[in-house]
Formats: C-alpha cells, sequence, structure tokens
C-alpha cells in the first residue's frame, strides 16, 4: 500500500518528501524537476513503542512504515500528454491514495506555474485533469461491454448501467469516490479500471511561517471547498519541515517546535494522516531481543496479521494470546496482566484492534 503526493509544479512536494524521508530528491525552483517518481518507506511515528520499549527494555525497536511516493507537478493538458501528462498520471493511477497538496502562501521568490497563488485554481486544475483521464478509462471499458450489452448478458448490462453512472459523475466535474452506487458493484466493475478519481485523497496545505499553527484566507478557502468530501485537511510549512529535520538534537527541535505553538511537526501528522487513509493500523510483538511495529489493514484477523510476520505463521495458526495496549502499560509485564487476567486467547476469527500486543502460537 503506498500514497503518492501530487499537485501543480512549485507547490513544495518535493520539498515536503524529502522532510518525510529525509532523502534529498532534487529540488529546485522550476516546472518537472521531479522526473522519474522518487519512492520512500517512512517510519511511522509512534509514542506507543517509546512506553513499550521503556517497560521491555528490548535490545532493538522497529517501528511500521508507510510507503509515499513524489510525484511529477501535473499541468493543465496533462490528461492529454501535455508536460509529460501520460507518464505522471500512469504513476498515480499505481498507488493507493493522493496526498494532494496545495500552495497557501504568497512568496515572490517562487514562481507559480500560472503566475499568481489560488489554491481554490490550482485545485480545479488537477481534479480536472484526474477526472479527464478516468473518462477516457471508463469510455474505453464501455465501448467493449456495450457490444455484449446488446446480445442481452445480464452481467453486461449491469456493468453498462454502473460505467453510464461513471461517466455522468466525471462528466460533473465530480470523483468516482462520491459515486452512489453498492459496495459489490464497485469492487466488482469500477475497482479493476484503477481509477484514480475512486482513490481516498487528504489535502495538505503548504503555508508560511506565521500561518502554521494557525491558519489563512488559502487555508480557509480550501477547507471550505472541500467540506462535503469527507477529506482531512492538514496544515503545514514544507520550509519549516525542511529546518526542523535538519536539526539532530530533540531537545533543538522541542524548542524549536515551542517557538512556533506546536506540539509535534507538521509531517509526523502527514504520515499518521495518511497511514489511516491507507486503511491501516498496528499491533505489536515485544520481547528482550525486539519491540516491533507491525503493519496490518484495518479488520484484519489473527491468522491475517500473523502472516505478515511470516506466511508460516498464517498458515500454522493455532491461537493468539493478547493484551491491549493500555493494560500492557498498566501492569508493565507479561506476567502481571496474566494474573490480573487481562491477557486474551483469541482464535482465528479474532479482528485485530490498534495497539494490541500479540504472542502467536503456531504449528506448520
Amino acid at each position: 500500500m503506498k500514497a503518492g503526493i501530487v499537485g501543480l509544479p512549485n507547490v513544495g512536494k518535493s520539498t515536503l518528501f524529502n522532510c518525510l524521508s529525509n532523502t534529498k530528491a532534487q529540488s529546485a525552483n522550476f516546472p518537472f524537476c521531479t522526473i522519474e517518481p522518487n519512492h520512500s518507506i517512512i517510519n511511522v511515528p509512534d509514542n506507543r513503542l517509546s512506553a513499550l520499549e521503556e517497560i521491555v527494555k528490548p535490545e532493538k525497536v522497529i517501528p511500521a512504515n508507510v510507503e509515499i511516493v513524489d510525484i511529477a507537478g501535473l499541468v493543465k493538458g496533462a490528461s492529454k500528454g501535455e508536460g509529460l501528462g501520460n507518464k505522471f498520471l500512469a504513476n498515480i493511477r499505481e498507488t493507493d491514495a493522493i496526498i494532494h497538496v496545495l500552495r497557501c502562501f504568497d512568496n515572490d521568490n517562487i514562481t507559480h506555474v500560472d503566475g499568481s497563488v489560488d489554491p481554490l485554481r490550482d485545485k480545479e486544475i488537477i481534479d480536472i485533469e484526474l477526472q479527464l483521464k478516468d473518462l477516457e478509462s471508463v469510455n474505453n471499458r464501455l465501448e467493449k461491454v456495450s457490444r455484449s450489452a446488446k446480445s442481452g448478458d445480464k452481467d453486461a448490462i449491469q456493468e453498462k448501467n454502473i460505467l453510464e453512472k461513471a461517466i455522468n459523475l466525471l462528466e460533473s466535474s465530480e470523483n468516482i469516490r462520491n459515486i452512489n452506487i453498492d459496495e459489490d458493484d464497485r469492487v466488482k466493475y469500477l475497482k479493476p479500471l484503477q481509477l484514480i478519481t475512486s482513490k481516498p485523497v487528504l489535502y495538505v496545505c503548504n503555508v508560511d511561517e506565521k500561518s502554521v499553527s494557525s491558519t489563512n484566507n488559502y487555508v480557509e478557502s480550501v477547507r471550505a471547498q472541500i467540506s462535503n468530501e469527507g477529506a482531512e485537511l492538514i496544515i503545514l510549512a514544507a520550509g519549516i519541515e525542511s529546518e526542523i529535520n535538519e536539526l539532530e538534537d530533540y531537545e533543538e527541535r522541542r524548542m524549536f517546535l515551542d517557538d512556533l505553538g506546536l506540539d509535534q511537526p507538521g509531517s509526523s501528522k502527514l504520515i499518521n494522516a495518511t497511514y489511516d487513509l491507507l486503511n491501516l493500523h498496528t499491533y505489536f510483538t515485544a520481547g528482550p531481543k525486539e519491540v516491533r511495529a507491525w503493519t496490518i489493514p484495518k479488520m484484519a484477523t489473527a491468522p491475517q496479521a500473523a502472516g505478515v510476520i511470516h506466511t508460516d505463521f498464517e498458515k500454522g495458526f493455532i491461537k493468539a494470546e493478547v493484551i491491549s495496549f493500555d493494560d500492557y502499560v498498566e501492569y508493565r509485564s507479561e506476567q502481571k496482566v496474566k494474573e490480573a487476567g487481562k491477557m486474551r486467547v483469541e482464535g482465528k476469527s479474532y479482528v485485530v484492534n490498534n495497539g494490541d500486543v500479540i504472542h502467536f502460537l503456531f504449528n506448520v
């Protein structure tokens, strides 16, 4: 599962990506600076790991991670191939969620591809290009399905109806994620098309320093515009995040954040929001060798969670000994948790909760 960072050129995507990944994607003040997408596996900040480390005192601690891709800036006409558009749109199609970065600051030294700062116009440009590309995909599929529908094929008739609904939505400048159809039909007929506007999205308003702990008019205009989308909005300043990234000492970082009125870096908020957007959460294993966070899809069962460690764990799953994170922290050891009757034994149908500390028993 991975999320792609998208937006117009020069909105701060690569600067933000560098902060997230601590890698140095080329970042320059001109369009198409990023041609090949930059991939990074990024650690997910989680204070629960520190709490478990303090109790268990393991040899090492391994956090969960999420994959984020920096995709080159789209421009008007991308759906028709403008500005390397076909390549960029193909890269977006391969992701599972979209992080849409919008420029919400004024700075005459950083050129805007359209000559002025207007995040609503920028959002519309991206939305339209993605919708046009999806419209092309749906029309191509409809052309093939219509022939079977004419012959009376019931499945083809149903697919044709769904595709026509999708076309009507896209032609109304709406995104496929908002389509009102049964989930079974969505999975059967639309999911195979990998439509870009079906992917979940979160918006990142890239602001200046004075707006980073509050807001500004650009941000509020975006907030109002997306109010009916059910999407999360995150405010951060990519330039500030870059400065935070340069500070090696934890106390220096803490003081820097305090001066800005922030409780954590914006990049940490964004990573956690992306993790959630991808419908992922975490369980833990804890022992003297390592404390580790494992990434699983929400609603994963105990055998599926075990399979993330090794496929043999899933195949030979017997049971899971489960402790809630809160109980682990309260009682401070597995033995005391057991004595308090707080360790649960769960079977194959158990749906793993976010933060569970688990020991799997299996037989191969």
